[in-house]
């Protein structure tokens, strides 16, 4: 499967990123995914090829390319418990630089350049990511209503929160289908529920589903929240989303 480590330019240099798409030749539909908290690496360039197997061309880019190439934070092989608190004290800086305003110009970079590329398709794309990365898909989305069709988030960060910008307050604004996968322990049934109701006044396409025994981080097999049967349920509710929105509409 053909496989591409790219340059993205954007408002503020160059994005690194990761490419995938099928065999063949031809066009395909587009994917943004964006990467959890703890950066680009193998895992998510394993689910990127998974997703493009099944017809499309993914784009994954290292979110956090101000701070150097990935990986921007040398990364264990697992990230257990043992580890996790030393490894996220080192990736909170780079998430918490990383503004809304950065994560706007960048989405808009990041869609120039997948809907240029010649494997993909005319036509709408989708954007999905997590941990972080479906807060950023959900914000790509609501800013580029005509280009999104499709956002899928799973073990978010927080979709809610008091903030005038929380991404539950620009649900209005997208023309996407929407399916958040949520662990148990992501958002509170209050929470929740506000997300729904905003989905709902806003008459979006959605679901919100908690996945059963899953904990935060449930898609990472690189880290010991890795749970398979919820992994499955992931590409059991991700691929339709993207059929229906991708190539069936």
């Amino acid at each position: 499967m053909p496989t591409k480590e790219v340059q993205i330019p954007t408002g503020d240099g160059q994005a690194d990123a990761f490419a995938v798409f099928p065999d063949g030749g031809g066009r395909h539909p587009g994917v943004l995914l964006y990467m959890d908290a703890f950066g680009l690496r193998p895992v998510l360039r394993e689910m990127a090829r998974e997703l493009a197997e099944h017809g499309y061309y993914v784009l994954v880019p290292n979110v956090y390319y101000r701070h150097g190439p990935a990986p921007v934070v040398e990364l264990p092989d697992h990230i257990g418990q043992d580890v996790r608190p030393e490894v996220f004290a080192r990736v909170l800086p780079l998430l918490k630089a990383h503004t809304t305003d950065h994560a706007l110009r960048d989405a808009e970079a990041y869609l120039a350049f997948l809907t240029s590329q010649p494997e993909v398709t005319a036509g709408p794309v989708a954007a999905m990511g997590y941990c972080m990365g479906a807060v950023l898909a959900l914000r790509t989305a609501a800013a580029h209503p005509e280009q999104v069709a499709a956002v899928a988030g799973f073990h978010p960060g927080q979709l809610v929160t008091e903030a005038p910008d929380s991404p539950h307050r620009l649900v209005p604004h997208l023309a996407a289908s929407v399916h958040i996968g949520l662990a148990e322990n992501d958002m509170t049934p209050e929470t929740i529920a506000e997300l729904n109701r905003a989905l709902d006044s806003a008459g979006v396409d959605h679901t919100c589903e908690v996945y059963p025994d899953s904990v935060h981080g449930f898609t990472m097999a690189d880290t010991d929240a890795f749970n398979a049967d919820a992994l499955r349920r992931h590409w059991d509710r991700l691929l339709p989303l993207l059929d229906r929105a991708l190539t069936t509409g």
